[in-house]
């Protein structure tokens, strides 16, 4: 027994990873993958029992997931996102939602024939969107700015709120539903959301408080948090029950927007946390599918699902951005995406057992009713919600740009020729001659410290995706890596040295994780492009065939040129950097700085284009 316990935990966090994985491959929701393993180990193959395997430890432990979940997710919003749209969030988590609800109690009632009192269960129970679809669709669709950031707000601050609505309309039902019960469930509802506000409140400035002064040392940050979490989730269920998911999301949002409070790193391992947590739950929860009655539901289902998507949504954004300044695209798009996720899920589970077992008539439809909203919602949405958007104008252009630090010569050429290649450039320096020369040379800039709190609320990444770090100075190099390492991902932030790695002892060797990939080569540094440029070395761009080949290029110039970027047939631009070269072959584009031909111009090769800079000096610090 115990053998095969163990045997069940790793089956389901390996086959967990795999459909992380093949959502990434294929840039769609993991959900989808997640929600088939499920079914497919449980109702189809019947080798997963999650009431098994976990007995009365599953929904104690469906839920204490779901708090770190919201918690880490809340971690993420920031007032500063949705200013002058703080309106249009709370409309949509309260008139908006109360829309939502009736339409899909109503359209229920009229489809199933259900009792009222269960139409209105799930309607509660589907109000709910949540950040295990909306952060990962979201990736996927790329809307702009606003649009992300009102989603994003909606799928966290909704989820306490509509699990709430669910347990008040659950215990109407349970209290027989009389005026006295009604009465009872409104001072419940107040309760749940008060107590929940006050705890998050409380605790959320008492743990940025240790956080700010330094009572705590930094490799206790993040288990800290976790056991806050789940201590603050369980002292919030003591006082008010179903009030914890309230409480953790109002910490989160305390934490986040609490001045002097560095939560990067606690986000960082909540995150990965939260991605662990999500692809168990959803396959565990999918394995518990009893497939008689997902496909009993029949075609007054899918009319169930329609006037979700079609009606309830749309009407919600109507009634929630009346008066707001978001454009008609972009209410547009609100309306369309609003994907069902892990709580809808784990509070219909956790209500349709006990409603089972109180003798209600129906309540076994309640789970694949909900499990049809989330599989339709997210499967239409995520398969179309990108060229909507793109139909519309708001999606954001793929994030094939560079963000360089420095305004330099170095930086000025390297910019230049990403830029001749159709890729945006943005050159950050706080020197005013820099940026101007810049300016002069067609390059767009931000004159500042790229990583100050400035920064974040005005340097425009739209598009751009990756990090070069070109600055002279190794310290700044790295600041800026370390800060936009979680923005961009670790794979897309690249650092030029400025010394020789090779020649670095293990004492002085700054780590990986902290410097970036290393650009263009162990031996490359600043010193070494500045000097090629200052003394008329030229960005040459050629291409590469079979009667001119890599090889070639580098026997022609005898090391004496270094390849910067190679683009493949494709269009697909790569790197070369100490960690990973490609291997450019015909019909591949290279890019390279080489030195002063003289008057051999054709020493290169095929020539597509080149670009000289005027020297300067580069002696200021940022």
């Amino acid at each position: 027994m115990y053998e095969h316990t163990v045997t069940t935990f790793a089956a389901i966090l390996a086959a967990s990873i795999f459909c992380q994985w093949l959502a990434w491959r294929i840039k769609l929701p993991a959900i989808i993958f997640l929600l088939a393993t499920g079914v497919l180990a449980g109702p189809v193959l019947d080798i997963l029992n999650p009431d098994r395997l976990l007995g009365e430890l599953l929904f104690p432990f469906v839920s204490l997931a779901v708090a770190v979940i919201l918690f880490e997710g809340s971690l993420t919003l920031k007032f500063r996102q949705i200013f002058d749209l703080q309106d249009v969030v709370r409309n949509m988590i309260t008139f908006g939602m109360t829309v939502t609800w009736l339409i899909t109690a109503i359209t229920t009632r009229l489809a199933l024939g259900l009792g009222w009192e269960l139409c209105f269960l799930f309607g509660a129970v589907t109000v709910v969107t949540g950040p295990t679809v909306i952060v990962p669709m979201l990736r996927t669709v790329r809307p702009t700015q606003t649009v992300a950031n009102i989603l994003r707000w909606e799928g966290i601050v909704i989820d306490p709120i509509g699990a709430a609505l669910a347990l008040l309309v659950y215990e109407f039902m349970i209290a027989g539903g009389t005026g006295e019960a009604l009465g009872q469930t409104i001072l419940t509802f107040a309760r749940i959301n008060g107590s929940g506000l006050l705890l998050g409140c409380l605790c959320g400035y008492l743990f940025g408080r240790v956080l700010r002064l330094h009572w705590l040392p930094e490799f206790l940050h993040n288990v800290t948090a976790l056991g806050l979490v789940f201590s603050v989730f369980a002292l919030a269920n003591h006082f008010q029950a179903e009030s914890g998911l309230m409480a953790v999301t109002v910490m989160g949002i305390w934490l986040a927007n609490m001045k002097g409070v560095e939560m990067e790193d606690i986000l960082d391992f909540k995150e990965s946390l939260s991605i662990l947590l999500i692809s168990f739950l959803f396959i565990v929860l999918a394995a518990r599918l009893d497939f008689s009655n997902f496909l009993g539901l029949g075609w007054p289902a899918l009319l169930i699902f329609l006037a979700i998507q079609f009606l309830a949504r749309p009407l919600n954004v109507m009634v929630a951005t009346l008066g707001s300044p978001l454009t008609w695209p972009e209410r547009h798009l609100l309306a369309w995406i609003a994907p069902r996720g892990i709580v809808a899920a784990a509070i219909s589970s956790l209500f349709a057992l006990k409603l089972e077992a109180a003798g209600f008539a129906g309540a076994r439809l309640l789970v694949p009713l909900t499990f049809m909203v989330i599989i339709g919602t997210v499967l239409l949405q995520s398969a179309t919600a990108r060229t909507i958007a793109k139909l519309l104008g708001v999606a954001e252009p793929e994030p094939r740009g560079f963000l360089i630090i420095g305004a330099n010569i170095v930086a000025r050429a390297v910019g230049q020729a990403l830029a001749r290649h159709g890729y945006r450039v943005l050159l950050a320096d706080t020197v005013w001659g820099k940026i101007e020369r810049a300016r002069e040379e067609g390059l767009a800039t931000y004159f500042g410290n790229p990583i100050s709190e400035h920064a974040e609320r005005h340097l425009d990444l739209v598009g751009i995706g990756r990090l070069l770090a070109l600055y002279p100075h190794e310290s700044l190099n790295i600041a800026a890596i370390m800060h936009y390492r979680l923005e961009f991902g670790a794979d897309n932030v690249f650092c030029l040295p400025t010394r020789p790695t090779g020649h670095v002892p293990d004492n002085l060797q700054v780590t990986a994780r902290h410097r970036g990939q290393t650009l263009f080569g162990p031996d490359i540094t600043y010193a070494t492009l500045a000097s090629m440029l200052n003394q008329n070395g030229r960005i040459s761009t050629a291409r590469l065939s079979a009667d001119f080949t890599y090889a070639d290029f580098i026997a022609r110039h005898q090391q004496g040129a270094v390849p910067l970027f190679a683009i493949d047939p494709r269009q697909r631009l790569h790197l070369f950097t100490v960690e990973v070269s490609p291997a450019p072959g015909p019909g591949w584009t290279l890019i390279s700085l080489v030195p002063d031909l003289g008057t051999d111009p054709e020493a290169a090769g095929p020539q597509l284009g080149q670009a000289k800079l005027v020297a300067d000096p580069d002696n200021s610090t940022l």
